[in-house]
């Protein structure tokens, strides 16, 4: 199932009895490139393996994706929809990004979480008069 998460402008998979979560699947990763989604993910996501159907082709393929890793976190909830989330969370969500781009790239990178929370206190604090 697909939580959106309080205060967070990302959404956390976890498994849950007799739910799909709807996904793109990612061809030819390298392991380079898999490293730097597992920084992005962090410390709140693990990575695992699951089986995916393919809708255009119905084959079953097995790929990663990233769990939250709390599973009874309080800060779970409803049911996180795309087209809901991106009116409301689109544009801060690519500042998160770019700012995590930036900070990977920089000689003392920090953790995904930490780059967001910096960024989430900045973008919560009241506009200056």
């Amino acid at each position: 199932h697909r939580f959106s998460v309080k205060e967070r402008v990302y959404p956390a998979i976890v498994p849950v009895q007799d739910k799909k979560v709807t996904g793109k699947v990612l061809f030819g990763i390298t392991d380079p490139e898999l490293d730097i989604l597992d920084a992005f993910e962090d410390v709140e996501y693990e990575r695992n393996i699951v089986h995916a159907s393919l809708i255009d082709t119905c084959d079953e393929v097995e790929t990663y994706t990233y769990v939250w890793k709390e599973k009874n976190d309080p800060h779970l909830y409803g049911n996180w929809d795309f087209e809901e989330w991106k009116p409301v969370h689109m544009n801060d969500f690519l500042k998160m990004t770019t700012g995590f781009m930036e900070e990977i790239e920089g000689p003392e990178s920090k953790p995904r979480v930490e780059t967001y929370e910096t960024f989430y206190q900045q973008s919560e604090k009241p506009p200056m008069p």
